[in-house]
């Protein structure tokens, strides 16, 4: 079966090495904080300010000032700081983070992303993700493989508005992990009872299959 948003985010805490510093974009990527394995330490940055993002509140725990990139209230972890966003962006700018999970509308092969705009649609900014995606060192990508009405997301060639280019190396999605390499897909994983036809049929861009695929470990 397809993975739960939640599934994915769990998933993707699995790339967490101790002494990472993260940055969590909005959407499944900050569900990703309630995940990190307690056996690490993992410093997850938010845009916004916030270096040492916790899991999310439980309701006795809310704090109305305490906000990640999303507007979410979030909890700080011990040894986290605070500072404005100029200092937040001037560490991502800096590359200071050791990588990024961002959402996204579209990914092609070349690891292009576009993921700040549909034409037509009211957007409320840009956001950070330009400056994520041109000062991290390792950027994963999690999204559902297909839209709600069956389209890839994977594409041989972005058709939006492009967020960055040649800059995505992973892909995690609700059927799959991936790499982008070589300007094609190279399916690493598969959710579980998920077959690889059904991958192929759902991946619009090249798809390489090498030997047997394993599943997914949550």
């Amino acid at each position: 079966m397809a993975l739960t948003r939640e599934q994915i985010a769990m998933r993707v805490a699995n790339e967490f090495k101790d002494g990472d510093y993260v940055n969590l974009g909005i959407g499944i990527p900050t569900l990703a904080a309630n995940y990190v394995p307690d056996d690490i330490s993992v410093m997850l940055q938010s845009e916004n300010g916030l270096l040492g993002m916790g899991r999310y509140p439980t309701e006795d725990q809310v704090d109305a000032d305490m906000i990640n990139a999303g507007k979410e209230t979030v909890t700080a972890a011990t040894g986290a700081s605070i500072f404005n966003s100029a200092d937040s962006f001037a560490m991502i700018r800096g590359g200071h983070v050791d990588f990024t999970v961002l959402g996204a509308f579209e990914v092609d092969v070349k690891g292009n992303i576009a993921s700040w705009m549909i034409p037509g649609k009211l957007i409320k900014g840009m956001g950070g993700a330009m400056d994520l995606v041109a000062g991290a060192k390792n950027i994963i990508v999690t999204m559902m493989h297909a839209d709600k009405h069956g389209n890839s997301k994977l594409l041989e060639a972005c058709t939006l508005p492009l967020t960055g280019v040649n800059c995505i190396t992973s892909i995690i999605t609700d059927l799959a992990v991936l790499e982008v390499r070589d300007s094609a897909f190279y399916l690493k994983e598969r959710a579980p009872g998920v077959s690889v036809d059904e991958i192929r049929q759902k991946t619009a861009g090249k798809l390489v299959v090498e030997g047997d695929i394993p599943e997914m470990q949550l």
